[in-house]
């Protein structure tokens, strides 16, 4: 019987299993035929979308000349003896690619500002094979956004998406014109938001995304599963100059509040508080007496500035700006960069171990200023470049003394200053004669011969110097 009976346990217990299996099978069958459906769905869904946007999404050509490099071999004695001094820079025409987004149906486009930087013909292909020359409206090398126009209405656009509610993990489809493939569509998912720090603009909150991403598909457009813009590429980071993954995207509300700028007031109008901030380290907020690391320190208030207007002072901890909670220097300069001028706004912050809150009416950031140009002078400081100095420009040089002088911008290769100031340096004194602004430089150095050296007092890495630039 016992014999029986294990041999019966056993029967019992194969039974049992292939009844658990059966149904497991069944189930296995019936979830493939599941998946190849959704799977069919999603890409129907997908096919949908990009027929939607496509129209578009258009092709921006460019052409601009630029100076070619000075053969060596000209400056050899032999050469010049037989074939003189060629004196004339050669010059050539270069063309450059990109991608565009329809933003309105009276002819606006949004683009990348890099993509049309110093154009001096602008192409817009469509999708349609028609072809109109495009203008520039606006650019803002700040967020690398530019705005053209071309004659023509009733153009399909694509309806903006909130990218504020964009979450890591949703999947997008990248559109564009990579390597003049016109209207190329890539798929991937969002890898990360609000990136920064990069070096890529001054106001950088980017959409990271692995949909593959490569040159030509700047300014083209990002878009959700609905269709909805949420972004517009503009960098990849490679060590090829190919897609390796990860791609970057200018979000739609910096785009939108661009734009919307550029159109109605001519203008990008941002907001300015009038301080220098830096990271809170551990180290800083154990000296500060602080509990945590949350926040962002303010190092220097602009004197006269909204910020010291509405009380913020030196080692203030900026904890909560306008309701939104803060602890990174490029989202608070982007919260107050997106801030209409004029608004009073609430500033939470922690002074002396207290939490306490600043109201503050923002003021107006300081037009970009203008280069003068380095043509109009035939001194040693020819081909010289110089611009106003402003409160940012010493925050990012990391100059916390107000100082007064203009900055270089750029020196020509044939500059007799060349090797003696760099970009970056402010020039206070010229020829011992103090200069405040660029008028005043303006001034000083036209009234400079040709043939005499020059003294200059100039300020380099936060470094008072004095040097002398020899006519040539």
């Amino acid at each position: 019987m016992k014999h029986v009976d294990k041999v019966s346990k056993k029967i019992i217990v194969i039974i049992l299993s292939l009844c658990l299996l059966v149904p497991s099978i069944i189930q296995a069958s019936i979830s493939e035929k599941d998946s190849t459906e959704i799977l069919t769905k999603f890409g129907e869904a997908m096919s949908r979308v990009a027929e939607r946007v496509k129209p578009a999404v258009v092709n921006i050509s460019t052409t601009r000349t630029v100076k070619a490099p000075r053969l060596p071999f000209l400056d050899d004695p032999m050469f010049r003896r037989f074939f003189g001094d060629p004196h004339t820079p050669q010059k050539r025409k270069v063309t450059n690619l990109g991608s565009g987004v329809i933003a309105a149906p009276d002819g606006y486009i949004l683009t990348n500002n890099h993509v049309i930087d110093g154009a001096e013909d602008i192409l817009v292909k469509l999708a349609d094979g028609r072809e109109y020359k495009g203008r520039p409206i606006g650019m803002d090398s700040r967020t690398d956004i530019a705005i053209i126009k071309i004659n023509e209405t009733n153009l399909p656009t694509v309806p903006w998406g909130d990218s504020d509610k964009l979450r890591v993990g949703e999947v997008v489809l990248a559109i564009g014109n990579p390597y003049g493939l016109s209207q190329t569509i890539t798929m991937g998912i969002i890898s990360a938001l609000e990136r920064s720090g990069i070096g890529i603009t001054d106001y950088e909150d980017f959409i990271q995304t692995d949909a593959a991403i490569n040159p030509g598909n700047s300014g083209g457009a990002l878009v959700n599963i609905k269709g909805e813009l949420i972004g517009i590429n503009t960098a990849i980071f490679s060590v090829t100059g190919g897609y390796q993954g990860i791609g970057f995207a200018i979000p739609s509300s910096m785009v939108k509040n661009v734009m919307d700028s550029i159109i109605n007031q001519g203008r990008v109008v941002r907001g300015w508080l009038g301080v220098q901030i830096q990271p809170l380290t551990p180290e800083l907020a154990k000296q500060l007496g602080l509990k945590d690391e949350s926040g962002v320190l303010l190092v220097d208030v602009v004197e006269g500035g909204p910020a010291e207007k509405g009380g913020l002072k030196r080692y203030d901890v900026i904890v909560e700006y306008d309701g939104k909670k803060t602890d990174n220097p490029f989202h608070f300069k982007n919260m107050v960069a997106s801030t209409k001028p004029g608004k009073a706004v609430e500033i939470k912050i922690i002074r002396n171990g207290n939490l306490l809150t600043a109201k503050v009416t923002i003021g107006e950031l300081p037009i970009e200023p203008q280069i003068v140009s380095p043509a109009q002078f035939e001194n040693s400081l020819r081909g010289v470049s110089v611009q106003e100095v402003t409160d940012e420009i010493l925050q990012k040089l990391g100059i916390t003394k107000k100082i007064k002088g203009v900055l270089v911008n750029n020196i020509e290769e044939d500059s007799p200053a060349l090797g003696i100031l760099a970009k970056g340096d402010i020039i206070m004194e010229v020829g011992r004669k103090p200069v405040a602004d660029v008028k005043e430089y303006n001034d000083v150095v036209s009234k400079i011969e040709k043939g005499q050296n020059i003294i200059l007092a100039i300020m380099r890495g936060g470094v008072p110097q004095v040097l002398t630039v020899p006519a040539r």
